[in-house]
C-alpha cells in the first residue's frame, strides 16, 4: 500500500473528514489537497534519505516518536502539537519556509483550494505522512522498514526500499 492510500484510508477517511472540518472544506476538496501536497512531501523524504545520515535520522525519528497517533486518531490533528510537530517535519524535509510556501502554492493551483488554507494544512499532512511511515516500522523489524521504502519508491525502481532495508539491518 502506498503512502497516499494509507492516509486517505485511515479511519475510513476520518482523517480527511477531520481536515475538511478544521479548514471549512468539502471532503472532496480536503482529499484533493492531500493528494496534491503528498508527492512533494514524499520527494522531500526521498531527498532527505539521500543525504549523509538522512536514512538513519528518519529511522530514528520514526522509532523514537509517537507519530502514528496522528493517523490513528483524527482528533489529534486538531491539537496545536500536531501543527508544531508538522512544522518541524517540514523544516527538516524542505529546509525553509519558502519551499513549504511554494508547495502550498503549487497545490493551490492544482486544486483550487485557497493557498492560505493549504499552508496551514501542509504541517498536518506531514504529521500524517510520518504517522503512516511510523506504522510501517512499529514492529522494529527490517522487513517492515523495507515496506516503508516501498511507500516512498514512487518510480518503482526499488532503490529506496533496498537502501532503507540495508540501513535497517544496522538498527534491528
Amino acid at each position: 500500500m502506498d503512502l497516499l492510500k494509507m492516509i486517505l484510508g485511515a479511519n475510513d477517511g476520518g482523517n480527511v473528514r477531520q481536515l475538511a472540518g478544521k479548514f471549512g472544506l468539502e471532503e472532496n476538496q480536503a482529499k484533493s489537497a492531500v493528494e496534491s501536497l503528498l508527492p512533494s512531501l514524499a520527494q522531500g523524504l526521498k531527498n532527505n534519505i539521500g543525504k549523509t545520515g538522512g536514512m538513519e535520522s528518519l529511522l530514528g525519528a520514526l522509532q523514537g516518536g509517537n507519530h502514528q497517533r496522528y493517523l490513528d486518531d483524527p482528533a489529534e490533528l486538531t491539537r496545536e502539537e500536531a501543527t508544531s510537530e508538522g512544522n518541524g517535519i517540514l523544516g527538516h524535509l524542505f529546509g525553509s519556509k519558502e519551499v513549504s510556501r511554494n508547495v502550498a502554492a503549487r497545490a493551490s493551483a492544482q486544486t483550487g483550494v485557497d493557498n492560505g488554507i493549504l499552508k496551514k494544512m501542509l504541517p498536518l499532512v506531514a504529521t500524517m505522512a510520518m504517522g503512516s511511515m511510523s506504522k510501517q516500522t512499529q514492529g522494529g523489524k527490517s522487513k517492515d522498514v523495507g515496506l516503508l521504502g516501498s511507500l516512498l519508491d514512487s518510480d518503482g525502481d526499488g532503490s529506496v526500499a533496498d537502501d532503507l532495508l540495508n540501513i535497517a539491518k544496522k538498527f534491528f
